[in-house]
């Protein structure tokens, strides 16, 4: 049973509103490349409409609008597929019918994407700003399906699904522009995964559930493995959150530890300092996010350079997703898994009587 905080009551009944179903939220996508241009098509056997002012452009893989082009310029945001341009403020693509849209999204020589959802484009000192507003539990299941490996069993997933729905609806406020980045400084998420994904699994089968404390959802951290013990927020020199993160034994780390060791120049060691997030974001931002995976590492001199020598991947705060496989390898379910990680929640119905801790 899910340890408790306070006399929580929650009342399940037919008639009961809850805030997490037909939940929009606004995730901008592909913004660390900085884009001066994208590309838009639509899937297989669908069209998309692409709205550029007053003027709408049926973008079909059957018609000469096949491939949009999409570029910011020095009056605003011009439009190019097949014979047809137009230029506006903002460009949004959906259905016919105005709803969220199955498309293709990338950046020319870089990446292209699959999202479902409506897009949004503005420009900005000259960079696009991508957003897609999609449904929550799509959300959800796409960043379960981004943050763990293939083989992750059904509950590692579903308490996956039920922190990422309680970071979505709790931590917003990130961005000015969109609630989220697809970026691990919000929340990993890569495309939607198949409807019988077991990603796609999870989030239906814990759809609603979030994470509480003292009757309120928060917004759960977790990492992708820690270092045998995971971390606190006052740790690594973060600020205090509306949980009070409790460092707890993770077995499965201490006994297999992700180790990692990089090189890099003696003057960046002078921005690196151990158990210290805020430096890390820093320097892997600039030499690349797998030159410094964790916090936990030691270092030494080695010629002209440094060796960096460390264990985990991630911050360490939180549910920690290698443990979380082990534990339910083990046979432990999705309530023992968050409990264990997160002491003291509780898992609750997402109702708009339950406020968020922010």
């Amino acid at each position: 049973m899910v340890p408790q905080t306070g006399t929580l009551v929650v009342l399940l009944v037919a008639t009961l509103a809850s805030a997490a179903h037909a939940q929009v939220v606004r995730i901008g996508v592909l913004g660390l490349f900085r884009p001066t241009e994208l590309i838009v098509s639509a899937v297989p056997g669908a069209a998309v409409v692409a709205h550029v002012g007053k003027q709408s452009f049926v973008i079909d893989n059957t018609s000469a609008c096949r491939v949009a082009t999409i570029t910011s310029g020095p009056s605003g945001i011009d439009f190019h597929c097949g014979t047809t341009s137009a230029r506006g403020d903002e460009i949004t693509v959906t259905r016919r019918e105005a709803t969220a849209a199955e498309f293709f999204l990338g950046v020319p020589g870089k990446i292209t994407r699959r999202y479902r959802g409506k897009l949004e484009i503005r420009s900005r000192s000259g960079v696009l700003i991508s957003v897609v507003a999609m449904d929550l539990e799509t959300a959800v299941a796409s960043i379960v399906a981004a943050e763990n490996l293939p083989n992750t069993p059904l509950e590692a997933l579903k308490a996956q699904a039920i922190a990422a729905r309680s970071y979505l609806l709790a931590g917003r406020g990130r961005h000015q522009e969109f609630d989220f980045c697809d970026t691990t400084h919000c929340q990993y998420l890569r495309e939607p995964p198949g409807q019988s994904s077991p990603a796609a699994t999870a989030a239906r089968a814990t759809r609603g559930l979030v994470l509480a404390y003292q009757d309120h959802v928060f917004a759960p951290m977790y990492t992708r493995s820690c270092s045998g013990r995971t971390h606190t927020p006052s740790e690594l020199g973060m600020t205090h959150s509306a949980y009070p993160y409790f460092s707890v034994e993770c077995r499965y780390c201490r006994q297999h530890p992700a180790r990692w060791e990089s090189r890099i120049r003696r003057q960046d060691l002078t921005e690196l300092r151990s158990l210290d997030e805020n430096a890390r974001i820093i320097i892997v931002r600039r030499l690349g996010w797998d030159t410094i995976p964790s916090d936990d590492f030691t270092t030494r001199p080695e010629g002209g350079k440094v060796v960096v020598q460390g264990v985990g991947q991630g911050h360490g705060i939180g549910l920690c997703e290698a443990g979380a496989r082990a534990m339910a390898d083990d046979g432990a379910d999705f309530h023992q898994i968050l409990s264990h990680y997160y002491p003291n929640t509780a898992v609750i119905p997402a109702t708009a009587e339950i406020p968020a801790s922010h």
